[in-house]
């Protein structure tokens, strides 16, 4: 599939700059500065930013507790990240949120969601908006192999098929409901459970971005054509545990190790487009250093800002129409 060049320039560097804010948070959540929890990313970069390269910002998503990388891959900044997830009223949510509550309207971005199987609901009524209004768009759902056991997730499931509906769901199966195997606690298939809600399923290693890019556009330019929704099941891994101080001892010895070495989507990205000669290792060596001084000028930026007022508690409760 050709991709043009300016595309992967920028999904390269989306993907960069997730890994690089994820593993910056990872070093600034261990010096207790950081208030509530915080669920890394890692490793699933290529899943978030594959699905996003195909959508404008007229698409909605919805997203997880582990949404960092969702908000980067629809475009929400940084900076703006970096403040909320420090408690700071320069945040984009005016630091009333925290790292799991992170979203920017303007861009489509509905929000990362503490509540497990949340955020499919939130896209049925996106899609149904985008499906009434005529605009185009499309709605996508990203959730985990633990959401998928959830009535909120199979109802929303049943509903965008009875509704006709441009919604996506992404599972992205990284094999563990926080600390329980997906292997025990998912029964049958994804696949069984998409056929039975009378929707075409789609399947892709999630960390290769091309896989990705090139399943999830499918399944969304059908949605786009008026055809109904679909499921991707994106199989991956996540390099930290469920949660910052989780100690992962429910994983096999060696087996994150393994996926650093030799399914890191970032490495993988680099080499397939240098080898086949569409971009050069000194753009994305450029890509490298912008991105690394833009993370750490989030970091002194976040810890030079001031912290939310009293009297802030009661505003932005309400949505003025």
């Amino acid at each position: 599939m050709q991709i043009a060049r300016d595309i992967l320039l920028r999904s390269y560097r989306s993907m960069r700059t997730i890994r690089d804010f994820e593993e910056r948070l990872h070093v600034e959540f261990a010096t207790g500065e950081i208030p509530g929890f915080v669920h890394l990313y890692c490793g699933e970069e290529a899943s978030g930013v594959g699905v996003c390269a195909n959508l404008t910002d007229t698409d909605t998503i919805a997203s997880t507790h582990r949404g960092h990388g969702h908000c980067i891959a629809k475009g929400v900044g940084v900076d703006g990240m970096m403040a909320e997830i420090y408690g700071r009223s320069t945040g984009v949510c005016r630091g009333k949120g925290g790292s799991m509550h992170i979203a920017d309207l303007s861009l489509g971005m509905l929000g990362a969601n503490g509540i497990v199987g949340g955020g499919p609901p939130l896209i049925c009524g996106a899609a149904l908006s985008h499906k009434l209004l005529k605009d185009g768009g499309v709605a996508v759902a990203f959730y985990g192999d633990g959401a998928s056991n959830e009535g909120s997730t199979l109802e929303s499931l049943n509903l965008a098929t009875v509704w006709q509906l441009p919604a996506i769901f992404v599972v992205e199966d990284n094999g563990y409901g926080e600390a329980t195997g997906a292997s025990y606690a998912v029964a049958g298939t994804q696949k069984a459970r998409a056929e039975g809600f009378g929707m075409p399923y789609y399947e892709c290693d999630g960390t290769d971005f091309f896989a990705v890019y090139e399943t999830a556009g499918e399944a969304i330019k059908r949605a786009r054509a008026g055809e109904g929704p679909a499921m991707v099941h994106v199989h991956l891994s996540r390099w930290y545990g469920h949660f910052e101080g989780d100690s992962m001892s429910y994983r096999i010895d060696g087996e994150v190790a393994r996926e650093r070495a030799e399914r890191d989507c970032l490495v993988n990205f680099r080499r397939r487009t240098t080898e086949a000669g569409l971009l050069d290792a000194a753009a994305l060596d450029e890509i490298d250093a912008a991105v690394k001084a833009e993370v750490e000028q989030s970091v002194v930026s976040a810890k030079a800002a001031p912290t939310p007022e009293d009297a802030d508690l009661l505003k932005d409760v309400y949505v003025a129409y």
